[in-house]
């Protein structure tokens, strides 16, 4: 067996290789919106951490009951890396976004690897967006997050994108600085087995565990055991086949994959009191309510 490797572009670099020697390919870090045309090029290949457009849907969601219910306009300010995972992410927010009736005053990019969004984010305040969204990576994360603090930033809804749900985000600003910002993921914080595993796994490697993709990969190792206890043998086809068809008990819950993918899990958290809930889709179990307007930022 072969467990597969970190990040979209690199799952996707192996896939052919996978699928040629018949290696189930349980992909817990790769997010595409090609899912349905890779599970048929590829039969083998699983994808656990969803679509961009599975994650743009359910923020567009929270930000239309909020529109509803009066706490935000329909104006948005979005920013994205110049990258596939920016590209895809911005794309699929301009769709969710003309479905429900948003307009995107401010669409731009960024370089990889930018040292300096003041300028981007001063065009974001003067916008008069209501909600800013930023498909951003870890170092860009922290970056518009220092800086929006410098430039006065802060918005009713605060979105960034990937290292807002990591623990050394915590760990650098405090729960309290943190409260309200948005990102992808989230936890069900009420839930009795998510939250052993999470003390398990901090027990273990001494820090504590992300709040997006690490309890969707325990819970794929978990799946990948039990396929592999019902084949009894190492037999990659059956295995594949188990994957495919079965019903399997996570941390989860009962995961039962859709053609080759997970639903029905977290695409929108958001901090509050120190643990980055999930806040969508809405109808999930251990959803919280979310915060809207954001608190200030405190120092």
């Amino acid at each position: 067996m072969l467990l597969p490797p970190w990040g979209t572009a690199v799952n996707l670099a192996v896939a052919p290789l996978f699928d040629k020697h018949g290696y189930p390919q349980v992909g817990t870090t790769n997010l595409t919106d090609k899912a349905d045309q890779f599970a048929k090029r590829w039969p083998g290949h699983f994808f656990l951490l969803g679509s961009a457009s599975m994650y743009a849907d359910a923020l567009l969601d929270v930000l239309a009951n909020a529109n509803k219910d009066g706490k935000i306009g329909k104006k948005i300010a979005m920013i994205s890396v110049a990258d596939g995972f920016g590209v895809d992410s911005a794309a699929a927010t301009r769709k969710a976004a003309a479905k429900h009736g948003f307009e995107i005053v401010l669409d731009k990019t960024y370089p990889v690897g930018s040292s300096d969004l003041s300028s981007l984010l001063n065009e974001v305040k003067s916008s008069g967006a209501d909600s800013f969204i930023a498909h951003s990576y870890p170092p860009d994360t922290v970056l518009i997050s220092d800086q929006a603090r410098v430039v006065g930033l802060n918005p009713k809804v605060f979105y960034t994108g990937v290292g807002t749900q990591f623990p050394f985000f915590k760990g650098k600003y405090g729960a309290e600085a943190i409260e309200g910002q948005m990102s992808v993921g989230g936890i069900n914080g009420d839930s009795k087995a998510v939250m052993d595993y999470r003390a398990r796994h901090k027990e273990m490697q001494g820090k504590d565990a992300d709040y997006w993709g690490s309890q969707v990969t325990y819970a794929s190792l978990q799946m990948l055991q039990q396929a592999i206890e019902r084949t009894g043998k190492i037999d990659r086809a059956a295995i594949q086949k188990e994957l495919k068809t079965g019903t399997f008990d996570t941390i989860l819950g009962p995961i039962k994959l859709e053609n080759n993918q997970l639903r029905g899990i977290f695409t929108v958290g958001q901090w509050q009191n120190g643990v980055f809930q999930g806040v969508g889709p809405a109808n999930l179990p251990g959803a919280k309510p979310v915060i809207i307007p954001k608190p200030e930022w405190k120092k």
